[in-house]
């Protein structure tokens, strides 16, 4: 009797979980907006009403690093009233986790080109000096 051997390539699979996953909070993250967006509105995307208080005007991609990887949001631009979002602070890149293990990494002594490789292998991308 021949035994059927399964063969996985974990690296493949580890790689393209962590894709979903990073497309999940980037789909998520992009849907709160979008919902914030249409309440501070008072109307949906094309919808006409007499409550509505401002005007789409597109949007603008912006790059938020997180612990899951790097993810684009679009941002709503909004005519007649400013668009403060909640989800994330203004001129934030970073998740806060992001920016804690970055801080503890430099007190811990370790090296900026060391830093650079754990990041690189953790979030897909590397920060800057």
């Amino acid at each position: 009797m021949s035994e059927k051997i399964i063969r996985l390539n974990e690296a493949a699979i580890k790689s393209e979980l962590k894709e979903l996953v990073r497309g999940s909070v980037e789909e998520t993250l992009n849907e709160l907006l979008e919902q914030e967006a249409e309440k501070l509105t008072q109307a949906a995307r094309y919808e006409r009403s007499e409550a509505r208080q401002g005007y789409r005007s597109g949007h603008y991609d912006r790059n938020l690093t997180t612990t899951s990887g790097d993810v684009t949001l679009h941002m709503p631009r909004l005519k007649g009233i400013s668009f403060e979002t909640a989800i994330i602070e203004r001129y934030r890149r970073r998740e806060s986790s992001v920016e804690e293990a970055l801080m503890e990494m430099y007190l811990a002594g370790v090296s900026v080109r060391r830093v650079e490789d754990i990041t690189e292998a953790l979030w897909g991308s590397k920060v800057n000096k």
